[in-house]
């Protein structure tokens, strides 16, 4: 089967697979503290993160980890190999690697909108978020215990701590860029997903799924999935699209 799939979507796929099994049974969790995505302004943040957490998947531990890894490839699978036929395998790695780099920007963005106003709410009610810096450390092993004496005090203090602490992992954003650009090259492509009795065209699928990603990013209900992420790599695959489709078959 592997023969079968273009090159650069073929040795994607293997090299997820390869970190995947040393991330979960060889070195288990140091390289997910090493390579997943954190913060940027968390003392856990290392510059190559913004690349090594497009291979990141969730635990094989978790709930739903290996699920988390299995859909991504089979999504790859199903729409990266016309992609880089089409584009061929210069303008593929680009969108795919661009992709994930645009999911990494926008999901931070936002990290940063809220780190500042939650922030904020801790120096309005006189505590000090470098207490907070201090113990999101990963080699830190002690317990968050800070200053903070009311429950809106605590509840904050969390939430900073939780986003310094909690990172992101996964080629969600990079694959959302894969169909986005997809989407734009051929939009009257039917495809069936699950729920759905009859193939829907992916230029109206795409757009539900974006404004649905949103909602859950920006209102916080969508629980440990980094929906603002798919967001970003979509807009980054789209936009890619759109300039190359006017040219595509001149430059290929």
């Amino acid at each position: 089967m592997f023969n079968n799939i273009p090159p650069i979507t073929r040795n994607i796929i293997i090299i997820n697979i390869v970190v995947y099994l040393i991330a979960n049974f060889l070195y288990y969790p140091s390289l997910y503290n090493t390579l997943s995505g954190f913060y940027p302004f968390s003392p856990n943040f290392k510059s190559w993160q913004i690349i090594t957490h497009m291979f990141m998947h969730a635990p094989f531990r978790e709930p739903g980890g290996l699920m988390h890894i299995l859909f991504n490839m089979f999504t790859l699978f199903s729409f990266g190999p016309v992609l880089e036929q089409v584009l061929g395998e210069k303008k593929y790695i680009l969108l795919y690697f661009a992709s994930g780099l645009g999911s990494f920007f926008l999901f931070n963005l936002w990290n940063f909108v809220e780190a500042q106003q939650i922030i904020s709410g801790l120096q309005s009610l006189g505590l000090n978020a470098s207490e907070i810096y201090s113990k999101a450390g990963i080699d830190y092993l002690g317990d968050l215990r800070i200053s903070a004496t009311t429950p809106e005090g605590v509840e904050l203090s969390n939430q900073y701590y939780a986003l310094l602490k909690s990172p992101m992992m996964g080629a969600s954003g990079a694959i959302f860029g894969v169909v986005a650009a997809f989407a734009t090259l051929y939009p009257d492509a039917k495809i069936g997903i699950m729920f759905i009795p009859v193939p829907i065209k992916v230029k109206y699928l795409l757009p539900i799924v974006i404004v649905v990603s949103v909602y859950l990013g920006v209102s916080g209900n969508g629980g440990s999935v980094a929906h603002l992420a798919h967001v970003g790599g979509a807009l980054v695959g789209w936009l890619l699209a759109r300039i190359w489709k006017k040219h595509l078959y001149r430059f290929n």
